[in-house]
């Protein structure tokens, strides 16, 4: 006979494995779409691309061409001949909306 704790080890396990399986599927296919990403070349071409695209955006693309460094190029400690660029990041929020529940924007 199967005592109520195995029966809540058993179903608990089971929750477990569906809930991992399903982010491990998710992550799995966000991978994929990486991998299958089209390769654009930065060119007089590009700008002309994003504009025609749904909303200005292209979603998983890679970018191949030659990046020129702002300032100057970071070398590396351990690769003399190894030199790379830090990309700027710009972060615009839309709208704020105010939370009553927290009192936050």
């Amino acid at each position: 006979p199967i005592t109520p704790g195995e029966l809540l080890c058993l179903g608990s396990s089971i929750a477990f494995s569906g809930l991992f399986y399903y982010l491990y599927r998710k992550k799995a296919r966000v991978v994929t779409r990486i991998q299958e990403a089209p390769k654009l070349q930065v060119d007089d071409d590009l700008p002309a691309l994003v504009s025609a695209a749904d909303g200005r955006c292209l979603s998983y693309v890679a970018l191949e061409g030659i990046v020129l460094p702002a300032k100057a190029a970071l070398s590396s400690h351990y690769h003399e001949e190894m030199q790379g660029v830090i990309q700027k990041l710009l972060l615009k929020e839309h709208r704020l909306i105010w939370n009553s529940l927290a009192r936050s924007w």
